[in-house]
């Protein structure tokens, strides 16, 4: 997941791509072509070029998660609870999952709560800590 999020000048951003021709982002990226049908670009993904997405959006939806995934995921070893949210980004109006940051529950997040992206922690092991991007809420 490294290649999929950004925080190289400090704001954590997430890496994607999008067709030059009809401007239709891709999260994650899309390197084959622009799947929008009423795209008149060409078909072999030329029209495509790296994006970043922008880093606020809107909780569209939200949950718990209370119990350790299976593998293939990775969890922190303890495994600690943590909330997943659902976002619809400002800018590009399309829905990217992810964590919420330490601290809050879902008795603190509703739907229509303003979020930024963020990057934190997803688990440690005795190589390096893995980070992953997720939302922290933010006053309007």
């Amino acid at each position: 997941m490294a290649d999929w999020f950004t925080a190289d000048d400090g704001v954590a951003r997430l890496k994607g791509s999008r067709c030059k021709e009809c401007g239709t982002p891709y999260f994650p990226k899309n390197t084959l072509a622009c799947r929008n049908p009423r795209c008149a670009g060409p078909k072999d993904g030329s029209e495509l070029e790296d994006y970043l997405f922008s880093t606020r959006g809107r909780i569209w939806s939200y949950a718990d998660a209370r119990y350790k995934p299976p593998a293939p995921y990775v969890s922190g070893d303890p495994f600690e609870p943590y909330v997943i949210a659902a976002v619809e980004l400002e800018v590009e109006k399309m829905v990217i999952l992810g964590q919420v940051v330490r601290g809050f529950t879902v008795d603190d997040l509703a739907v229509g709560m303003p979020v930024e992206l963020a990057v934190g922690t997803l688990y440690e092991d005795d190589e390096a800590e893995h980070t992953v991007w997720k939302w922290r809420p933010v006053n309007d």
